[in-house]
Parts: structure tokens; sequence; C-alpha cells
């Protein structure tokens, strides 16, 4: 399978929403409670400082995207912070990884200095591992910093990566 990345169009919104409203709805790594619908959807995306998809080269499928925007303002403005969500059919197939590389080069590429992740939960494995891998640096842990959709606390461990 080989897998390109681009910047996302406005025909693409309707297959981003879906992907992003299925991780939404999972509720176990998105901070996010509530849907995208069309509007709310095209808004969120083109106000990102890029929101990436990832297309399946030999179908023109659509598997995956992310969003890239600033972590904060002013003095902490060159800390940086993305998003990623993969279709899940199409989970570990390594696609998670692609739009990881993709948006730190994207990243640099915008004049950020630094990735942050705010809220890695602690029971997404993938995502840890997948992190850990790259090279990110896990900076402690939020005990119960994130609610899940069952009801229950986890915790969370904010990354960091030096662009």
């Amino acid at each position: 399978m080989s897998i390109s990345v681009r910047e996302f169009t406005n025909e693409d919104v309707s297959t981003i929403i879906m992907i992003w409203n299925e991780v939404v709805d999972d509720g176990v790594a998105f901070p996010q409670m509530e849907p995208l619908d069309e509007k709310s959807g095209m808004e969120f995306f083109k106000n990102q400082s890029f929101t990436g998809v990832a297309i399946e080269q030999d179908t023109d499928k659509m598997v995956g995207l992310y969003i890239l925007h600033p972590n904060n303002v002013g003095r902490c403005g060159h800390i940086c912070n993305a998003s990623y969500a993969v279709k899940s059919e199409e989970r570990g197939k390594h696609i998670g990884e692609i739009l990881v590389k993709h948006s730190i080069a994207k990243a640099k590429e915008s004049g950020f200095k630094i990735l942050q992740f705010n809220a890695v939960v602690s029971t997404n494995t993938a995502a840890l591992h997948l992190y850990k891998k790259i090279g990110f640096i896990q900076l402690g842990v939020i005990p119960k910093g994130f609610l899940m959709k069952d009801g229950s606390y986890q915790d969370i461990i904010p990354h960091y990566y030096k662009l």
C-alpha cells in the first residue's frame, strides 16, 4: 500500500468529517465530544494551519487525516499541536506514522520549533508506541485527565518533539 499526503480541498470535507467523527464517537482519544457537521467541519478544517489527508494511491481512497495548528499564542506561538485520525478499517497499516512524519515536516516548514501533544491518553498504546519510536519525549502524567466515553477517567501523557 502506497500512501501520499496532501492538503485537503473543499471536496474532501465530507470524507474527513466522517473519519474525524468516527474518532470523536469512539470517545477514547479526542477530547471533543460533539461531532462535526458539514458547516462546522468546513470551518474547523479551514481554520487549521494545515489539514493534511492521507490517500491510498492505488485506489485514491482517503484513509486518514491530520490537523496542525499553534498550541498557544504570543511568546508560546512557536509551539504547535497536531491531531491524527485514521479510518478504523485502515488502522494498523502505519498510516498514522506517515501522518505524524508529514506533520513534523510541515510544522518545520511552517516555522514552528516544537510539536506538543497535550493529551495522549494512556490507554492509546498504538500512539504511545509510535511517538516513542519517532523520538517524542514524554513530559509526565496527568492523572485522570481524560474523560472516556464510558464515564471513566484515564491518565494523559503530554509529549513534545523538538523540530
